[in-house]
């Protein structure tokens, strides 16, 4: 496992290399000159030449590659051009909400999923799992930027139940918990249904009541075996969860990591959006890891194939 591990360590490297270059470039790309948003566009030439050189965009877009590139390895993100806090500092601040959405996310996503899975296999081409498919179909289909305001306006606005956004209650996680948790309980649902249904079909199901199991007996032994599927699909959603939240968190006001890269992008601000986006470049490389060694661990095939001998 060591060997298989340290595998797909080396493996994340060129490709945390490639974010890092080609956010860098991406982002020196968009029209626009940060100097315009900090001083405005009448602002002396003096002093946009000053401000230009002690932010370092007078160097070539070469060198400030290869400074910023330097900064990363050693885990320094650089100093936001709007505030001048650390970058590192600002992530760190935001992560604790992103991470309160994320889980209460993921929670409903689960509570939701494991329910209609079973329904939908264990009444396969019934209504029930017709019912079930038609609930997971349509979850998928929202798109958060649409959902979360449809959301808003009928529990927040309508019925007053809930707050409209910010993170000022327990309950202000609901509605953006839901709106990010939808599409993940309809992919984990549909999963969960079809590798267990593919599971009550299997031999050993039938040898458990050629011995006198009940349906619930049945059940249990499919479900343990259905679920170790569902498991790496779960750490590889995490990581579409926490990409899918930037979204969300702007919709709801979240004071969370995506809305920070939110307001990054709107003031031009390259060193809080490379950070933010590598940031969330290594937390989704490192879920698919967790993934890969979930699955090498309950797989030994897969740690043979991977490295491991």
């Amino acid at each position: 496992m060591l060997r298989f591990l340290g595998f797909r360590l080396l493996s994340m490297l060129p490709t945390l290399l490639g974010v890092v270059s080609l956010v860098f470039l991406l982002i020196h790309l968009v029209p626009g000159d940060p100097i315009d948003v900090l001083l405005g566009e009448f602002a002396q030439p003096v002093a946009r030449d000053a401000l230009r050189e002690k932010l370092g965009l007078n160097l070539s877009l070469w060198q400030q590659y290869i400074q910023y590139l330097s900064q990363v390895l050693v885990g320094d993100l650089g100093v936001s051009l709007r505030t001048g806090e650390p970058v590192t500092q600002m992530i760190l601040a935001r992560l604790p909400a992103t991470i309160t959405l994320a889980t209460s996310a993921m929670s409903f996503a689960l509570i939701c999923a494991i329910p209609l899975g079973i329904v939908g296999a264990w009444w396969h081409h019934k209504w029930p799992d017709s019912l079930a498919r038609v609930v997971a179909v349509a979850a998928f289909s929202m798109p958060s930027f649409w959902l979360g305001p449809v959301l808003i306006f009928i529990f927040a606005v309508m019925l007053h139940w809930l707050p409209v956004g910010g993170y000022s209650t327990t309950s202000s996680v609901i509605l953006p918990a839901i709106t990010l948790g939808l599409a993940m309980m309809a992919v984990l649902a549909r999963l969960l249904r079809n590798t267990l249904l593919e599971a009550l079909l299997a031999p050993f199901v039938r040898t458990v009541q050629a011995k006198g199991g009940g349906a619930w007996r049945c059940l249990q032994h499919a479900l343990r075996l259905a679920l170790l599927s569902v498991l790496t699909i779960f750490f590889l959603q995490l990581g579409v969860l926490l990409t899918g939240a930037i979204l969300t968190e702007a919709v709801f006001a979240w004071p969370g990591v995506g809305n920070l890269l939110v307001e990054g992008l709107h003031a031009r601000d390259y060193p809080l959006i490379q950070g933010v986006i590598l940031f969330i470049a290594v937390v989704y490389t490192l879920l698919t890891l967790l993934a890969e060694i979930v699955t090498g661990w309950l797989n030994p095939q897969v740690r043979v194939q991977g490295g491991q001998t």
